[in-house]
């Protein structure tokens, strides 16, 4: 019983996260959807020191705040989603020690299945391929969530596996103004969040380096 309500819990924190995810991705588009646009991080003030007359200043200030917010939101859900992982994947090993072997060892994935409501979602936590080793200020990257240490476990369509270096480029080139689902592991805890690569003042579509581990 209780873990069929620990699955329900857990799907209902996937979907409001899904649901957070939307709306922050909506206003990191409204923020950053013009050249020159404020973005996440952009002065709000002219060279004069003057209020940008060509932003809604107000606007832009009201929506970095509501971001900030929902990134808190975000972590808090998250950090309860993964709570609930380890309690089903926990209960799982005790009701399945005899008659089945779990891997254990960093290069396995481990595969926690839930259920609630006849409804199957399936939570994959793989091994870390790269670290983001490199992070430029005002970059995409930063804009978009990544920061400095961030391991990643998954980048869009690419996991664990060969020509890594290879296929995160391609991903990234062929994604150019997309955005691209990123699972990473911050201090022990995954997060997922999402990159639009993009050209910017900088170097490179994302403006950080990743090195394979």
């Amino acid at each position: 019983m209780v873990g069929t309500n620990v699955k329900a819990e857990t799907k209902s924190l996937m979907d409001k996260r899904s649901a957070l995810e939307s709306e922050m991705n909506s206003i990191i588009a409204r923020l950053s959807q013009f050249p020159g646009a404020p973005g996440l991080s952009g002065n709000l003030i002219d060279s004069e020191g003057f209020p940008r007359s060509d932003i809604d200043v107000p606007l832009v200030r009201a929506e970095r705040r509501r971001l900030a917010e929902l990134r808190n939101d975000y972590t808090d859900v998250t950090d309860k989603i993964n709570q609930n992982i380890h309690i089903l994947h926990s209960t799982r090993l005790g009701n399945h020690k005899n008659s089945e072997t779990v891997a254990s060892t960093p290069s396995q994935n481990v595969l926690v299945s839930l259920s609630p409501n006849s409804m199957d979602v399936d939570v994959l936590v793989s091994r870390p391929f790269a670290v983001v080793d490199e992070i430029s200020d005002a970059s995409p990257a930063v804009e978009d969530g990544l920061q400095l240490g961030d391991q990643i476990l998954k980048f869009g369509n690419v996991e664990a596996g060969e020509n890594l270096l290879h296929r995160l480029a391609s991903e990234a080139q062929s994604s150019m103004g997309q955005t691209v689902p990123v699972v990473i592991m911050r201090q022990g805890t995954v997060i997922n969040l999402t990159v639009t690569p993009r050209t910017w003042q900088g170097r490179g579509l994302l403006g950080c380096h990743f090195r394979i581990l």
